[in-house]
């Protein structure tokens, strides 16, 4: 896919490295040269220039390109006015970061694609990497249910899956067994592979290699997670 970022700060830097790494065509656009000149190799192309300037933004390729994405995220008025004259020019897929809750609220406004709060969710997922260790893998669906995707705590080993009252207690419906074989390879080296098993049966019993795949909301997780480790 091709991208245009505006705004080669901290955040928009990264995004265009990491998108370019995975073999993603990136433009990058910023205001200050020193910025624009710091990706000038590692990006497709990089322009030095106001994007807030309505004259200057016509010199980007925003009409062949797949999405375009406002990394400005401390000067408001900057990133508020990119967007306007973004939607005015009919760009299609348009993705913004906003710092904070009144930020955020300003851009729905503008219908965009998608509202990015890479500080939020960096807070968030740092919390819940505290609140749950490595066990656990959550996915968030919107801003209260979850998919969890867990290591099979050392309390459950040896529980048949209809033991664990899951969705009677705690409100959790489970969506997947994930089953762990232990093998050998050709030298001799131990190793577990896993396989996801949707039509798993009530009596299996489970094992410190297996996992589950279970949905609800976070606080019901929270409450789950904790009677078990």
């Amino acid at each position: 896919m091709k991208y245009l970022i505006i705004g080669l700060g901290n955040f928009g830097g990264v995004l265009a490295e990491q998108l370019t790494a995975l073999g993603h065509e990136v433009v990058g656009v910023d205001l200050h040269g020193l910025q624009a000149e710091r990706y000038k190799e590692k990006l497709a192309t990089t322009y030095v220039l106001d994007a807030t300037d309505d004259m200057a933004l016509s010199v980007l390729p925003l009409n062949s390109v797949d999405i375009v994405i406002v990394a400005i995220g401390e000067n408001f008025g900057a990133s508020v006015k990119v967007v306007s004259l973004l939607k005015k020019r009919k760009v299609k897929h348009i993705y913004a970061r906003a710092v904070d809750d009144v930020h955020k609220a300003v851009l729905e406004a503008f219908s965009l694609t998608r509202i990015l709060t890479p500080e939020k969710d960096a807070a968030i997922a740092l919390v819940q990497l505290l609140e749950l260790d490595a066990d656990v893998e959550p996915f968030a669906v919107d801003d209260n249910n979850y998919v969890f995707k867990f290591s099979i705590p050392s309390k459950l080993v040896g529980y048949k899956i209809s033991e664990l009252s899951i969705e009677k207690e705690f409100h959790i419906r489970i969506i997947s067994l994930i089953r762990g074989k232990r093998t050998t390879n050709a030298i001799g080296i131990s190793r577990i592979e896993k396989t996801s098993d949707a039509a798993y049966t009530q009596d299996f019993v489970l094992t410190a290699d297996d996992g589950l795949v279970c949905y609800g909301l976070y606080s019901d997780f929270i409450s789950f997670w904790k009677s078990v480790k």
